[in-house]
């Protein structure tokens, strides 16, 4: 291929954009750029995500694997119990199973999307 794209950013399905984009806002910092009922976006470091209404949204089921799972966000934080207390204080919920052997943190956004929280690498 000799055209290369670059990620303008990433559009994500919501049954709430507003609260949505609020939740990431809270979880990563970013500017909130845009915020209607049918249309939320957050920006932050020439990157933005947007979060678009979707009639009758199903979220996915975590951990089932039938359920049709259409994406997830890992985000870094320095302090993984930290950001584990903040974010559910949020509105995220940490669901009963854990893969990772402890190595990061899966939680689930107020919309039913499952994220995970890594450590920053270090060096």
């Amino acid at each position: 291929m000799t055209v290369k794209a670059d990620l303008a950013m990433v559009n994500l399905d919501s049954s709430d954009p507003a609260a949505h984009a609020a939740f990431y806002h809270r979880v990563l910092g970013w500017e909130i750029t845009h915020s209607q009922p049918e249309y939320a976006m957050i920006s932050g470091g020439g990157v933005a995500i947007g979060f678009g209404l979707v009639e009758a949204y199903q979220p996915p089921s975590w951990p089932d694997t039938t359920s049709g799972k259409r994406y997830h966000l890992d985000v870094y934080v320095d302090d993984l119990a930290q950001a584990e207390k903040e974010f559910v204080t949020a509105g995220a919920t940490k669901p009963q199973f854990q893969p990772g052997d402890g190595r990061w943190v899966v939680l689930v956004d107020p919309i039913g999307q499952p994220f995970c929280i890594c450590p920053r690498p270090q060096g």
